[in-house]
């Protein structure tokens, strides 16, 4: 392990360089810990199978090392040819699969580092990048997937854009090493960075944008939220919220979840000034000796929303506005059919935790290559891992029908509601901080669960229900109804109370429980909501009334102690 901290990595990068184009066309393989950092900026992380770990040790040999590729997709939006580069990408250079990321971007897993170069150089071919995925920086803008033809989702779109070119990095260092030095869309280079300063943001800093009634991007998880605030059609402007972020880790109190607190309101003409504002003050101020608590959470949880307030104010040519009331009624996609509002259809597709792969007679991977081949739809995916087929004519729809229905491919009607709403995180085995199973073992889990509510006519029933591998939180788990997250193999923390909102923490509820046993912790869980429910209440109004006292979980109401070492011998550790 390196002995540099990660600040002094990036600010002796040579503007995020490194040793990277070295060790590329070296024979290494892998990239020392330094380089590793500095990857992540470019969009990709170097990982290994950890399936193989074990037997890979035991035979001395080296761990089997690969790496994923994010693109970075504002808005979730791509056309179909860039949809068919990635598939293609992902059969020649991956795991012949595309995960669908929470962040509307695209991963594509188990690269091996003789194809990394071309992998990013060909996602960049298409039209789309990789550049500022991960890393310190602002990463991939998120806004309402749903391709409804009016003026708030055009502009939510639009928006997405114009912050995803504002925070480039201008280093030349993505061009010079992946694309044979040609310069990046929407960047240009300059001596320095003139919003990220040598040392880039403390830690990674997202962005998001959404339109009431459906929080569909869960905008109080982000460091910065622009709600917007529609009159007469068109959008007056936007209310800012900010200090969102899930991380947090086992064993320190000091971590853990919030929601983002409300800022104030801008016009639509200062939304970037203010994002500028914003990500300047947590560049200047936010904690950058301890990467666990540099997150902008806690820079106003320690200097509070009003010295926050006052110093976003202060780099403003305007005054910022009391923030404006907004109201929420889900945070699920909209799956199935819709008309768009200009004679068009979409079609919102539910995918099995966001694997477009095809596996166990379900083909979503042939399914959407043929209708992109055929049709050539533009496409948006969604926070919730889903996918949308858009600008669909009516006459279409049978054809479409039948190439999903063809492939396996589930309706919603034949879903629960609870199963539209579900998501997991990746987990094992790629995933390099993954305490537990997720994305392979929650479909099981959802089937147990699923004849449960069958079994209390619950199965239209909106409950969000959440699983991640480890306490990061990538797949949203500390605002859902029911949350199960990873304390080692086999083993979760169980967590109750969030909402189908989003607006709302969740509290700890038990430390450890196994796999195995979540079926009848679920099972208790709905006997009560069952017995005591008012007619008509939903799982989140229920906890709320009945369970919730008070403001939002406090931070010890999280902490659970660290598991031990003999608690995480994973498969290949």
């Amino acid at each position: 392990m390196s002995s540099k901290s990660v600040e002094e990595i990036k600010s002796q990068s040579r503007a995020l360089r490194g040793l990277i184009g070295e060790t590329l066309s070296s024979d290494a393989t892998h990239f020392a810990d330094e380089e590793f950092q500095l990857l992540k900026f470019h969009g990709t992380y170097q990982q290994d199978d950890r399936d193989q770990r074990v037997a890979r040790k035991q035979l001395g040999q080296d761990k089997a090392w690969m790496f994923m590729v994010r693109s970075k997709l504002p808005g979730g939006d791509l056309t179909a040819a860039q949809y068919l580069a990635h598939d293609r990408i992902a059969q020649e250079l991956g795991n012949k699969s595309l995960r669908i990321t929470t962040r509307q971007g695209f991963q594509i897993h188990g690269v091996l580092k003789g194809g990394l170069q071309e992998c990013i150089r060909s996602i960049n071919d298409s039209g789309v990048t990789t550049w500022g995925a991960c890393g310190d920086v602002v990463r991939n803008t998120i806004a309402p997937a749903s391709p409804i033809n009016d003026a708030p989702h055009g502009d939510a779109q639009q928006l997405a854009k114009e912050i995803s070119r504002t925070f480039f990095a201008r280093t030349t260092a993505y061009a010079e090493i992946w694309l044979n030095g040609e310069k990046l869309d929407g960047t240009d280079s300059q001596p320095d960075e003139p919003i990220y300063g040598g040392q880039y943001l403390p830690r990674k800093f997202k962005i998001a944008i959404a339109i009431p009634p459906r929080n569909d991007v869960d905008v109080y998880a982000n460091d910065l939220g622009f709600i917007a605030h529609v009159e007469n059609g068109q959008v007056s402007g936007y209310t800012v919220v900010a200090g969102g972020g899930f991380g947090m880790t086992h064993g320190k109190q000091e971590t853990h979840p919030a929601l983002a607190l409300p800022l104030g309101y801008v016009t639509r003409d200062r939304v970037i000034e203010t994002a500028v504002a914003v990500v300047t003050v947590q560049r200047d101020f936010g904690d950058r000796s301890d990467r666990k608590h540099a997150r902008l959470k806690y820079l106003i949880e320690d200097r509070g929303i009003e010295w926050f307030r006052r110093q976003v104010q202060s780099r403003l040519s305007f005054p910022l506005l009391p923030p404006r009331e907004a109201k929420w009624n889900t945070v699920g996609d909209m799956l199935g059919w819709h008309e768009q509002g200009d004679g068009k259809l979409f079609c919102g597709v539910w995918i099995q935790e966001g694997r477009i792969h095809d596996a166990h007679g379900v083909n979503y991977r042939s399914a959407f290559l043929e209708i992109s081949q055929r049709f050539g739809f533009p496409i948006r995916l969604t926070t919730n891992c889903n996918l949308i087929f858009y600008n669909i004519d009516p006459a279409q729809k049978s054809d479409v029908d039948k190439i999903l229905t063809g492939h396996g491919l589930s309706r919603p009607a034949d879903l629960t509601h609870v199963r539209q709403l579900a998501q997991a995180c990746v987990g094992l085995p790629t995933c390099g901080l993954a305490l537990a199973e997720s994305e392979r073992v929650f479909p099981g889990v959802l089937d147990q669960i699923d004849e449960i509510l069958a079994e209390f006519e619950l199965s239209n029933e909106p409950i969000l229900i959440r699983m991640t591998g480890c306490p990061n939180g990538c797949a949203r788990p500390y605002n859902a109804d029911i949350a199960f997250v990873g304390r080692g193999p086999g083993k979760y923390a169980l967590y109750v109370g969030g909402s189908i909102t989003g607006e709302r923490l969740v509290g700890l509820q038990q430390k450890t429980i196994a796999l195995e046993e979540i079926p009848g912790r679920v099972r208790s869980l709905l006997e009560e909501f069952v017995r005591d429910r008012f007619a008509g209440e939903t799982f989140s109004d229920y906890w709320g009334r009945t369970h919730v006292n008070g403001p939002a979980p406090r931070p010890e109401q999280f902490h659970i102690e660290a598991p031990r070492r003999d608690e995480l011998v994973l498969a290949g550790e």
